[in-house]
């Protein structure tokens, strides 16, 4: 979230900077809406002071006087409640600010490329879909999921299902152990309070899985990534800067409802209402947030390198990134059957963005400041099990287990 003042400031930049957002700001009406609540800021100064000039004296027309300005005040502060609640309103739904170094674009045409890592193969039979070799041995049950939930659900049985547990522990075991992260267990369902946080509220409150409760309880959330729970864990907070960093990991379920996405990736895993995703945040001082996302980034990097999966880097343009990023890097991991990379990984840089709507904050000698947030994937669970059932399939149907996988897999070479 954005800070008013440093907006009035630099106006012409944030309108430049917000350009190729895909966000529509109307910068003129919190212009107007702004003007007019510091006009009644001085004129509720103005009054305030006038009325404190005639308590110093006893004469009647005064007592009536200041009876007058005391509506008056009443007035002027319901007007600024109502002013206030637009423009938090208006401040609530304006994106961040890309930095500089990011690609100006409207949309992912404008990405950059970065690099490519591992080598494709080159197979020597038709290769089948995730969802043709899992059909086949009935390890993966569209027709039930169906039946139970819908369309966009998944039943994973036997082996692909151990698959599932090996590669979220495989992870979860790499980023604690390799890369420092502490593990969190969190909560499934947040409040409006925690999703606002994040920037999921209230622009895309629409996207959102809400639970339907009795009118007197509290908005409760399924999280659409544990990015949400994890990054609000600081929130109305003020940490010791000795402290810093905190890098924390969860692998959750995640709930979203994909909106906008219809038609769009109907057969198979690839896009889910429900699916594992192990997540990584760090909290940070703010001026060391590009180095921090470089990190996060070779920890995402690190996971498929060690199971040899050819992937490539993207750098977002500004029209591509998440609401709450400030810089983001995609990690794209190559699916054989459909030949072309795909999206496993998103690692971002939110500057304070996100702290000022948590009001999330450390301290040091120098006083208190905002701190810095980053999130990122490490990784998708769902889409990295695709990954190695395609990129490891055998020509009669079997799938090779990765060597860094066996020892979560009760040792077995094959499925």
């Amino acid at each position: 979230m954005h800070n008013l003042k440093d907006i009035r400031k630099n106006l012409e930049h944030f309108k430049k900077k917000l350009n190729n957002r895909n966000a529509d700001v109307n910068f003129d009406n919190l212009t107007k809406l702004d003007i007019e609540n510091r006009d009644l800021i001085q004129k509720k100064e103005t009054l305030e002071q006038e009325k404190k000039s005639l308590s110093k004296t006893r004469k009647e027309e005064n007592f009536k006087k200041s009876k007058e300005i005391s509506q008056e005040l009443t007035s002027i502060v319901d007007k600024q409640i109502i002013i206030k609640e637009k423009i938090d309103y208006l401040l609530a739904t304006i994106p961040n600010i890309p930095l500089d170094e990011v690609p100006e674009g409207k949309d992912e045409t404008s990405n950059k490329i970065i690099k490519k890592e591992g080598k494709i193969k080159n197979f020597k039979f038709i290769i089948k879909s995730h969802f043709e070799l899992g059909e086949k041995n009935n390890q993966i049950d569209f027709k039930t999921s169906s039946k139970l939930s819908g369309a966009r659900f998944v039943v994973l049985k036997d082996k692909i299902a151990l698959l599932e547990r090996a590669l979220i522990n495989f992870m979860i075991d790499t980023h604690t152990q390799k890369f420092g992260y502490i593990e969190i267990s969190p909560p499934l369902l947040v409040n409006e309070n925690i999703m606002f946080g994040t920037g999921q509220l209230p622009k895309f409150e629409n996207d959102q899985f809400e639970l339907k409760l009795d009118k007197n309880e509290e908005r409760k959330f399924l999280i659409p990534t544990a990015e949400v729970v994890l990054t609000n864990l600081v929130r109305d907070s003020i940490i010791n800067k000795k402290d810093l960093p905190i890098r924390v990991v969860a692998g959750t379920p995640c709930f979203r409802k994909e909106a906008g996405s219809y038609g769009k990736d109907t057969k198979g895993m690839i896009r889910q209402h429900q699916f594992y995703k192990v997540e990584l945040v760090s909290i940070i001082e703010p001026s060391l947030c590009k180095t921090e996302l470089d990190r996060m980034l070779s920890c995402a990097e690190n996971i498929l390198k060690q199971l040899d999966l050819p992937y490539r880097v993207v750098l977002l343009s500004s029209g591509d990134m998440g609401f709450s990023a400030e810089k983001t890097y995609d990690l794209e991991v190559w699916l054989p059957y459909e030949k072309k990379y795909r999206e496993i990984s998103s690692c971002s840089s939110c500057g304070s963005f996100q702290a000022r709507r948590m009001n999330a904050k450390y301290k040091s000698d120098k006083g208190s400041d905002f701190v810095g947030t980053l999130n990122g994937s490490g990784l998708a669970v769902g889409r990295l099990l695709i990954a190695i059932l395609e990129n490891y399939q055998n020509e009669d149907g079997s799938i090779s287990i990765p060597n860094s996988l066996k020892k979560y897999m009760n040792n077995i070479d094959k499925i």
